[in-house]
């Protein structure tokens, strides 16, 4: 039987967890033996006694857990030599499938080759109809849109809708989210729903749609350059700084009247766009509240102090934190463990009992980082 290993995060108070008492329900069925490091899920409400009535083993440690196992779930990258408590990457045998969101450049990429570890990164994931139920992407985006409006109104002095009462009426926030892929349709949906008015940009031709589906307006600069702003798999593309520099001219004016600004723009493999500059964040009236969802990547807002909340000095608040889908991350941890699930059985050998990965396959093409010792991702390569 294949064993498979299920760790605690241990990097950058990482609460998510690769695999829920469900999903190791189901490895087991297919005929896996499933090893969950102690206190792995318990940061996002699955106690190891959930997984040990799931038929799951609890093992005391990382290498308890590693031992002897073919595939790894991870939702951050093993911790490497010198770079936490347990050297992670050590203890994985070598032939093991390394499957999670690893980030990998082309040193750690070749560090898992020379470990013999069969790495595949799942944010690489093609945006194909096949691959729709595995990507993780999406899934945390989703969720960190929806996180973002309720940290939004849980920092707001005031409230969402309009409230009419005896001593008078307060009108509904004025909400406006900059950039409108999965994070930010659901920070809009979720927005509309609690009462606020709601508007909305972003560059991709095919937004501005998409924006006005959901009940908002659409706010923009739209030229030749914007027409061609999306890559064929449906991302943002990085765009001129002349661009930006009219998209600026004409949110500003927009900015200085919101309540609160979501901004969820992010280029996948580089650092996030500045769309709101100190002077906007200057513009606006005190009690203002900008969430960051890019953050991680460097922020959209040009005063965010990354992993933290501040308040400027005209009284505007920065929720500034990092891993946003890990700010809710019983849901996250119940979507991320399914998205690898979906993956693990779509290449599933019923006869082996273990995943295959083909070689050919456009899935495994778009996430596997080595394979035999070799490092075989088209992005990355040799120095």
């Amino acid at each position: 039987m294949m064993r498979v290993a299920v760790l605690r995060e241990r990097r950058g108070a990482e609460t998510r967890v690769a695999a829920t008492p469900e999903t190791a329900k189901k490895l087991i069925a297919l005929g896996c033996t499933v090893a969950v490091e102690t206190g792995a899920g318990l940061t996002s409400g699955f106690p190891d006694s959930h997984y040990a009535e799931a038929g799951a083993e609890v093992a005391p440690d990382a290498a308890a857990a590693l031992a002897n196992a073919g595939l790894v779930l991870k939702v951050r990258a093993p911790l490497g030599a010198r770079e936490g408590e347990v050297d992670e990457l050590a203890l994985i045998p070598r032939g093991a499938i390394l499957v999670g969101t690893l980030g990998a450049s082309r040193a750690v990429a070749e560090t898992y080759a020379q470990l013999g570890i069969e790495a595949c990164s799942m944010e690489l994931l093609p945006r194909i109809t096949r691959a729709q139920s595995m990507d993780v992407l999406s899934s945390q985006a989703n969720l960190a849109g929806y996180r973002a409006v309720v940290e939004a109104a849980g920092a707001f002095d005031r409230g969402f809708p309009m409230l009419m009462t005896a001593a008078g009426t307060i009108p509904a926030a004025n909400v406006f989210v900059m950039g409108a892929g999965v994070a930010g349709l659901q920070a809009i949906a979720t927005a509309r729903r609690l009462g606020g008015r709601v508007s909305a940009t972003d560059v991709r031709p095919a937004a501005k749609e998409e924006i006005k589906s959901l009940g908002a307006t659409f706010v923009g600069y739209e030229d030749e350059e914007s027409k061609a702003a999306q890559t064929a798999g449906g991302y943002a593309k990085q765009l001129s700084a002349e661009f930006y520099a009219k998209q600026a001219e004409v949110v500003a004016a927009h900015i200085a009247k919101q309540d609160i600004v979501v901004c969820t723009a992010l280029v996948q493999g580089r650092k996030a766009p500045i769309l709101v500059n100190e002077a906007m964040v200057a513009s606006m009236k005190p009690g203002s509240i900008i969430v960051d969802l890019a953050a991680e990547a460097g922020g959209n807002c040009a005063a965010t102090v990354p992993g933290e909340m501040t308040v400027t000095g005209n009284g505007v608040k920065i929720l500034g934190y990092r891993n946003w889908p890990g700010r809710i991350s019983g849901a996250s941890s119940a979507l991320y463990a399914r998205n690898l699930l979906t993956f693990l059985t779509t290449f599933w050998d019923k006869e082996a009992k273990k995943p295959v990965l083909a070689e050919d396959d456009d899935i495994v093409k778009g996430v596997q980082l080595t394979r035999g010792g070799a490092v075989v991702h088209a992005s990355l390569p040799a120095a």
